[in-house]
């Protein structure tokens, strides 16, 4: 079974800005769900939510097989974690109906190709209700300025491997999210130089 160590540190700090920022009894749809601990743990801890993981159609059956040995282990009262869905984010016609209070990912965008990124938030856009809401995590520059030493050593690896890749900067994330309907709500920042941005879709 997939297990990523950082998702075990940075879940609390993500688990105290999904109880400010989600509102009660939210349908979430995650995006990228890798090894599912992220799934797992938010459906333990927030009572009255609907959590929707999903992955790329090879990730699928390792985050199912973390649901189903671990997806009914004291949920939240009131809350439940559906079966992955495969989903390829820059096709448009693999994304569920919807609509969902809420769309999540984590450390998925520095790893998308620019268009990828622009696909992820648009079909955010449109799967969210009104006023529903885009909550990103992960390492994040501000006009083309890194927040941290640590945060450009890694924009530089991540090109190296693959120069459609980096950490993404928050200028062009909000002309991309405002062009497919988002309106910026909130910059959370969390420890390791990472940050969550949170936009609300226009109703």
């Amino acid at each position: 079974m997939l297990f990523s160590p950082a998702c075990e540190r940075n879940r609390s700090p993500i688990l105290a800005v999904l109880r400010r920022w989600l509102p009660a009894g939210s349908t979430v749809l995650e995006v990228g769900s890798g090894s599912g601990q992220h799934a797992v743990f938010f459906t333990q801890e927030i009572p009255r939510l609907i959590w929707q993981p999903s992955e790329q159609a090879s990730g699928v059956p390792p985050l199912q097989e973390r649901i189903a040995l671990e997806g009914s282990l004291r949920p939240a009262p009131g809350s439940r974690l559906l079966p992955a869905l495969s989903l390829a984010v820059d096709a448009t016609d693999a994304w569920p109906a919807g609509p969902y209070s809420a769309v999540f990912s984590a450390n998925t965008a520095h790893i998308m190709g620019e268009s990828t990124v622009a696909a992820f938030l648009a079909g955010s856009a449109r799967v969210l209700a009104p006023g529903g809401r885009l909550l990103l995590y992960g390492p994040f520059s501000d006009n083309g300025v890194h927040t941290a030493e640590s945060n450009a050593a890694f924009d530089a690896h991540l090109r190296s491997l693959d120069p459609a890749m980096g950490v993404r900067d928050t200028v062009e994330l909000h002309r991309l999210a405002g062009r497919s309907g988002l309106e910026p709500l909130a910059d959370v920042p969390l420890p390791a130089n990472n940050r969550i941005l949170i936009w609300s879709r226009r109703g």
